[in-house]
């Protein structure tokens, strides 16, 4: 990807020349159904404090045919990777740019898609991060705010929607031209541009006098699915909480929600104009799970209105401030607002989101949640688990440390003295330091500033009586993978111990004790003279960011009542726990499954028994002995027979244990069971195969050799639709066979005609952990492509394909091998090496983690 890089130093120096004031952008897209390219013309009008100076603007685009400084007319020579070259400014300064700009099929800029149920094109923008310059010359970088007045031509009978409110459109003919206001002084990466066919919904928000128009969108062919009743809830609900807690009205003018294909992230906050994916409106039956995971995004976006878009980050460096306020945001509103639906939203955070930042933060790449971002590539790979879930839950930590009353007190000095401008760290510390009146920076260099995570373990003796004789909570630092920058500290931690007794056959909390953690030890004198509780719990309610392990007797307890807790929350601590230990080789595979088998059976909570499903199934293809794996395998697909044929008819369980026998059925008898429930001869009460359960159950049949191109082809004239294709194209690439391998891998490394979402189906469908023989000569190719790949496309689908086809199920020697000489020899960018780098790293802990189920286990 040469030539689309910019560094922190070259936005600094531009930062401190310019002054931004004002877009005029003119889009032509009345030829948006023929694909190509479409004509782009800026007019920007911007102010220097270095009459004279050299600068630039960014574009990328194939061709640009008139450039315009100050009346005067530049060569079109200027444009050359990926800028345009402004050789002395003025004081006051207008440029005018116009450019053919090229419609994407990668999710970035602007992407065309055209719906095969329709035939019809549409369009949306992706800007977040540097690709606003792919539609319009833009002064690319976070602290060059600027109004924004978007002009576009488009086919008549379209729906134009930006960051401003839709005017009507004026023009005769085939074509329209909508002529948006101005926007408020905004980032160039919050603002949006969504065109086509589209078809909304409407509502509006009140509050007093203040009236926020609300519009949610999707394609016609999705129309009858769109549950805009429950999507408008969740949103006002984001609307009276926030505005409660900030002080601050909503900042925009109207507010739409636009759910459109290809998606690449879950959501982008675009400034009144949210662009989700539209996989959330659902076509088929979701257990109450997805529902959970689709109001947290609505207001993780909300959230971004405030925390983004009104007051935004300087550099990328900050990006944290960002995601990790939004997620934060997101969860407490779930748990507090009158009238949720998920006021347990802390045990989903702790079971999917801390679960991922742990992950993140034991790899090689491990860093500082306010990371040091050097250029663009740096942050392009940085939208990881410690940027969103480990910053959330420091924040977490930090609220319980200063008082939920003084952390808002503080967002909302920093909301009114910044709005509309850009900010550093300090800024949100200072306001938070003034309204809680204690020093942060300890605490900020502490857990800001430093990578790692710490592991707290119980340490205790009981007398005869059993009585407890000594407590204490020991801290560890484990050292850093190898090549992560910095070194393990300690940390002080905010934390609970919760005391729980087996009541009735429940496990019920009895005592909790609040306390300070610092250093390597901390005494809990609280607990000395106290009778032995069945289980002793620490960072009891979730309040600090750490590894957790259990003494040996309350892990016994657990082992056997793990789904017998009262609440959901501490079940998922302890879920979480005994998934770590068995990533780290401290618990056997073969003992975590018993412990899912057992557990599982009574865990009511529906997002962490789809959590453990799929843990399972990780442990079990990649964790355990390979001798073993087979028997493993085999049970466990056994009990998810065993728990789908046993589960109440019709309710999420039964969903959730359908899918999790579809991802790992082998015996003649369980395939059998799909494709009778596939083709109708079989009916289990209640259960409804309904069309994404449908492709669910021809995916496994497909990679166990039992369904065909014929098959494949038959389910999609059943479902002619987008989603139908990518579901076709990933079971055929899940088709055990060479031919099958050898024209998935093809039409990804050899073609960049693939969308992203088919690319990553046929990746999702050629990685099968049951045909680790086939795919073993794809290693050594997958090396000789992958720094072409990086250097040839987008970063989206070159991360795709460097992540996604890395040989993952080749747990040996020989992979880490072969990845070690790459790294040596390609002498890859930083973004490249890191991903690769932690690609390896997950077959290094594999490796690791089979050792251990085998020595383990065998006792």
């Amino acid at each position: 990807m040469p030539g689309t890089n910019l560094t922190r130093e070259e936005a600094r120096t531009r930062a401190a020349l310019l002054h931004v004031e004002a877009y005029d952008i003119e889009l032509d897209l009345s030829s948006a159904r023929d694909g190509g390219t479409f004509r782009s013309t800026t007019v920007v009008r911007f102010t220097s404090t270095t009459p004279g100076a050299p600068t630039f603007i960014d574009l990328v685009a194939p061709s640009v045919s008139e450039i315009v400084l100050n009346g005067e007319q530049l060569d079109t020579a200027n444009f050359a990777d990926s800028r345009i070259a402004l050789p002395a400014v003025q004081a006051d300064n207008e440029l005018r740019v116009v450019a053919d700009c090229a419609y994407t099929n990668t999710g970035e800029g602007l992407h065309r898609f055209v719906d095969p149920v329709d035939g019809e094109t549409y369009l949306y923008t992706q800007f977040e991060v540097p690709d606003a310059r792919r539609v319009f010359a833009v002064f690319e970088q976070p602290d060059l705010k600027a109004t924004y007045r978007f002009t576009v031509t488009a086919p008549e009978g379209w729906v134009v929607v930006s960051n401003s409110p839709t005017p009507e459109p004026t023009g005769e003919g085939d074509t329209r031209v909508w002529s948006f206001e101005p926007t408020p002084r905004l980032s160039s990466y919050v603002t949006a541009l969504v065109a086509g066919p589209y078809v909304g919904v409407f509502d509006e928000y009140a509050a007093g006098e203040q009236r926020v128009p609300l519009g949610v969108y999707c394609r016609p062919s999705l129309r009858e699915y769109l549950d805009a009743e429950a999507i408008f809830d969740v949103t006002k609900q984001g609307f009276e909480y926030f505005q409660q807690k900030f002080e601050f009205d909503y900042p925009f003018a109207k507010y739409d929600q636009l759910f459109v294909p290809e998606f690449n992230a879950g959501a982008m906050e675009n400034a009144g104009a949210v662009t989700l994916r539209d996989q959330y409106v659902f076509r088929s039956k979701v257990t109450d799970a997805a529902y959970e995971v689709r109001a947290a995004t609505i207001l993780h976006e909300l959230a971004h209105m405030w925390f983004g878009d009104l007051v935004t980050m300087e550099w990328w460096n900050d990006l944290w401030l960002n995601e990790s306020f939004a997620t934060f945001a997101e969860v407490v509103c779930q748990a507090e607002a009158p009238q949720s639906k998920w006021p347990h939203s802390w045990t989903t955070f702790a079971n999917q989101m801390k679960t991922w930042a742990y992950r993140q933060d034991q790899l090689p790449s491990t860093h500082p949640i306010m990371a040091e971002i050097n250029d663009l590539e740096d942050v392009q790979v940085n939208f990881d688990g410690i940027t969103y879930a480990k910053g959330a839950s420091v924040l977490k930590q930090l609220v319980a440390y200063v008082g939920q009353d003084a952390f808002f007190e503080g967002v909302r000095a920093y909301f009114k003295r910044h709005a509309w401008g850009n900010t550093r760290l300090s800024d949100l510390l200072g306001a938070l330091e003034e309204a809680s009146g204690r020093d942060l920076k300890t605490w900020s260099k502490a857990w800001l500033e430093t990578a790692g995570i710490n592991v707290l373990r119980p340490a205790l003796t009981i007398n005869t009586d059993g009585e407890i004789e000594s407590f204490a909570v020991l801290q560890e630092a484990p050292a850093l993978p190898a090549g992560a920058r910095g070194e393990a500290v300690l940390r002080p931690h905010r934390i609970a111990v919760g005391l729980y007794e087996l009541v009735d056959g429940r496990l019920v909390r009895t005592d909790r004790i609040e306390l300070d953690v610092d250093g390597p030890r901390t005494e809990v004198p609280e607990l000395v003279g106290r009778h032995r509780p069945a289980v002793l719990l620490l960072n009891d309610d979730d309040l600090s960011y750490a590894k957790v392990r259990l003494d040996e007797d309350s892990l016994t307890v657990v082992t056997q009542h793990l789904g017998d807790f009262e609440d959901s929350l501490p079940r998922a601590l302890c879920w979480a726990s005994a998934w770590d230990m068995t990533r780290d080789g401290e618990l056997a595979t073969r003992d975590y499954l018993a412990l899912a088998l057992s557990g599982l059976q009574r865990e009511t909570d529906i997002g962490v028994v789809q959590s453990v499903h799929r843990q399972v199934k990780v442990a079990l293809e990649l964790y355990a002995d390979p001798a073993w794996r087979e028997e493993g395998l085999q049970r466990w697909a056994a009990a998810a027979e065993e728990q789908l044929r046993a589960a109440a008819p019709g309710g999420d369980h039964q969903l959730a244990w359908a899918r999790a026998l579809a991802a790992v059925a082998r015996t003649e008898g369980q395939l059998d069971l799909l494709a009778g429930l596939l083709d109708g001869t079989v009916e289990l009460d209640g259960l409804a195969v309904d069309t994404e359960l449908r492709w669910t159950l021809l995916a496994r049949l497909a990679a166990a050799g039992r369904a065909d191109d014929k098959a494949i082809d038959a389910e999609l004239a059943r479902d002619n639709t987008s989603s139908g294709a990518e579901h076709a194209a990933s079971c055929r690439a899940a088709r055990p066979t060479a031919a099958a391998k050898a024209e998935a891998w093809a039409s990804v490394i050899d073609s960049d005609a693939l969308t992203n979402y088919v690319q990553e189906a046929v990746i999702g469908g050629f990685q099968q952990a049951d045909q680790r023989a086939l795919l073993a000569e794809y290693t050594a190719k997958y090396f000789a492509a992958i720094k072409g790949i990086w250097e040839t496309r987008s970063h989206e689908i070159s991360q795709q394909i460097i992540g996604g086809l890395y040989p993952a199920y080749q747990v040996e020697q020989a992979t880490l091998d072969a990845t070690d000489a790459w790294l040596a020899e390609a002498d890859p960018a930083p973004a490249l090496r890191r991903q690769v780098v932690e690609a390896r790293a997950g077959v290094e802990r594999a490796l690791k983690a089979q050792v251990a189920d085998r020595e383990l286990g065998g006792k």
